[in-house]
């Protein structure tokens, strides 16, 4: 697989290089040179097929030989090794439920994939790697689980003070082994900053085997493909062929998958990014100005990133063509008092108890098929998180009933540990080095 920046497509890097690199020099993303079309006969069988089966595939189409197919198939097996439901709430529209993982959150599967690529990749007696990761909420916990004692590995997650839920504060700091969890007197959009900082810095890459867990890793990207064709195999089994997604976005990786494996021939009719009011995509779409602004804090954390990194895979994608992209994608936002308000609509008349990000996805199809019905279109929306992660979110009648695992309520019983930083990138780059 060879892969190039986003800001310099003449450049040409192994997967490998990529994964262990995340973010080329120039701050550009890697992107597949060759985004190849799966063909028509496995496409159009998808329904006989299971989500380890499908990802192997896929992931053998985009990866090549970089990583041999019983290797890739191990990984696999061992990452992938959880469910992604489809259900249905009522005609044409479907729930995907990606929070069936060891952290509750659909990043488990980025985040397992790409740690065992890692793990795989690394060769006995090379440099310890220093995995970075900027969370609004749930990629840390699913990135901390991930990575949870791979030897020769050590991850440091930053989170925003105050932003991200009691639950998903646990998940972070209360790991220990090669875990360890700084907490930034910022938003999202400044711990992202601080981590791309750190790429870039002379001093800590010459001290530092530095990597990254976020989104921007391409290895976070690709197996986040795999649920868009099982969402759509599932469907396949029972009878339905066009389909639209509706995705909760931040910052814009899981929107971003399913536009790869749209691109990769996954027969898609339209996707919806469904924003809270950090709506710099949907604004752009609406203006064609993209700027990006402060992020605010919301309901639905782990959306509150006003300057999304993935926009430019997207924008790559279409090569810059606006209105070819507003063919495809769709933008909504919605402010809290609105999340609320589908939360509430969603458990009175589904009896379905929806995280904040998962309502605004519902909320989106909802006002896209009042706009756009078509009676043989089936809509999905994407649920991202367990409801248990935000207790505080929902009025007493609702939390009564969500239903706590048990992990979560082990995490109660942990110690939280985390080194509290200001969001300069001078005492942040200071307590790397003191504590290399």
């Amino acid at each position: 697989m060879q892969l190039y920046s986003t800001k310099n497509p003449s450049t040409r890097v192994s997967f490998k290089e990529a994964v262990f690199n995340s973010m080329p020099q120039d701050k550009g993303l890697y992107m597949p040179v060759d985004i190849p079309r799966l063909d028509d006969l496995f496409l159009t069988h998808l329904d006989k097929y299971t989500l380890p089966e499908i990802a192997l595939h896929v992931a053998q189409n985009l990866i090549g030989e970089d990583i041999p197919a019983d290797d890739l198939k191990q990984i696999i097996h061992d990452a992938i090794n959880f469910l992604a439901p489809v259900e249905k709430l009522e005609e044409n529209v479907f729930v995907l439920e990606l929070w069936h993982g060891p952290s509750l959150a659909f990043k488990d599967f980025g985040a397992r994939f790409m740690s065992r690529v890692m793990s795989y990749f690394l060769e006995k007696g090379e440099k310890q790697l220093d995995v970075l990761v900027a969370t609004s909420g749930d990629t840390g916990g699913a990135v901390a689980l991930g990575f949870l004692g791979v030897p020769n590995t050590r991850v440091t997650i930053l989170y925003p003070k105050g932003k991200v839920s009691d639950i998903q504060e646990l998940q972070l700091t209360t790991n220990g082994q090669n875990i360890r969890a700084v907490e930034i007197d910022g938003t999202f959009d400044d711990c992202q900053a601080l981590v791309k900082q750190a790429f870039t810095d002379k001093e800590l890459k010459e001290k530092f085997r530095l990597t990254s867990a976020n989104s921007i890793n391409i290895a976070r990207l690709i197996p986040q493909t795999f649920y868009y064709f099982n969402a759509y195999a599932q469907l396949l089994k029972i009878g339905v062929e066009k389909v639209i997604f509706s995705v909760p976005s931040g910052n814009f990786g899981n929107i971003g998958a399913g536009l790869l494996a749209w691109k990769m021939g996954l027969p898609v009719e339209h996707f919806i990014a469904a924003t809270n009011v950090n709506d710099t995509v949907p604004e752009f779409l609406r203006t064609g100005v993209y700027q990006p602004k402060p992020s605010v804090a919301t309901l639905s954390n782990a959306m509150d990133v006003g300057d999304p990194s993935n926009w430019v895979r997207i924008a790559d994608l279409f090569k810059g063509e606006l209105e070819t992209l507003k063919t495809q994608v769709t933008g909504y936002s919605y402010n809290d008092e609105q999340t609320l308000e589908a939360i509430k609509f969603i458990y009175d008349n589904y009896h379905y108890i929806a995280c904040p990000h998962t309502a605004i996805a519902w909320q989106a199809l909802r006002d896209w098929q009042q706009d756009n019905y078509k009676r043989d279109i089936a809509g999905v929306f994407l649920s991202t998180a367990h409801p248990c992660k935000f207790p505080d979110v929902y009025p007493e009648s609702i939390a009564d009933k969500v239903d706590v695992p048990e992990q979560v309520k082990d995490l109660h019983k942990k110690k939280k540990h985390a080194v509290s930083l200001g969001k300069d990138f001078g005492g942040f780059k200071e307590y790397l080095l003191k504590n290399g």
